[in-house]
């Protein structure tokens, strides 16, 4: 006779084993860095609602600082958006502060030397704008009454023939007596900048702070002129960039 505990089927015990310490430290240290990397995405979340204008991404910062800041090399440029509205607003007139995209309109005054030019910066802009003023120069010393006397072939009084003369080169004479070199030099327009209020919202770091003069104030200046004259002609038009390059900075050198 077979054994009553032969009969009953095997069953087996499985017994749960409790997680040893590694297990445990492990799941905790996989809670911290999916919390951690929330807090992350969170934190690149808020960067992102902020312009870009206003701070430096975090890519391009360094671990640590490679060399101590010097506190009598410290400019403070403006940072102030309603400041700077009120600048395009008095160089270009009504509606100047509308005319741009805010970015734009920060980028098109931001010299390379700002922020070691992580934020962007205008040259490209400015290399565009320096043509189209250029042109805009040549057109009207074209189309101005000409300066210069005209005299005989060679110069001699005596002699009978007469150049040939035609209206539409009346003025070709200017292009000599006042070459674009000596009207857009960088104090002319300089000055002009100044004038309009440029300095005090454009953003650059001079190499010394209490010489803005010897540091090139009158190239950075400059600069941004050509600068917002390209953002125009690539967000308007060049009809518009045209007639704010005469109207606003040729007609106040004098040239019509």
């Amino acid at each position: 006779m077979a054994s009553r505990t032969a009969s009953r089927p095997l069953q087996c015990v499985v017994k749960r084993v409790r997680p040893s310490c590694e297990c445990a430290s492990m799941r905790a240290s996989i809670r911290q860095f999916s919390a951690s990397r929330s807090r992350a995405e969170q934190s690149e979340a808020d960067r992102d609602q902020r312009p870009r204008w206003s701070y430096t991404p975090e890519e391009m910062k360094a671990p640590f600082p490679w060399k101590s800041p010097d506190p009598s090399k410290v400019f403070r440029c403006n940072e102030d958006p309603d400041k700077l509205d009120r600048f395009y607003t008095n160089f270009l007139g009504r509606g100047g502060d509308t005319m741009l995209a805010d970015e734009v309109k920060w980028l098109a005054v931001t010299h390379k030397s700002f922020d070691q030019g992580r934020r962007g910066f205008n040259d490209r802009l400015a290399f565009f704008g320096r043509r189209i003023l250029t042109l805009q120069t040549n057109l009207a010393l074209l189309n101005s009454p000409t300066t210069a006397t005209r005299t005989h072939a060679g110069g001699n009084p005596s002699d009978d023939r007469i150049p040939f003369s035609h209206p539409a080169l009346e003025g070709l004479e200017n292009l000599s007596t006042a070459p674009v070199g000596e009207i857009l030099t960088k104090e002319r327009l300089g000055a002009l900048a100044t004038q309009v209020g440029m300095r005090d919202i454009m953003r650059w770091q001079p190499r010394m702070v209490n010489a803005l003069e010897r540091s090139g104030v009158d190239v950075v200046l400059t600069t941004c002129m050509y600068a917002v004259i390209g953002a125009i002609s690539l967000h308007r038009g060049g009809a518009v960039a045209t007639e704010v390059a005469r109207e606003k900075i040729l007609k106040p050198l004098g040239i019509s």
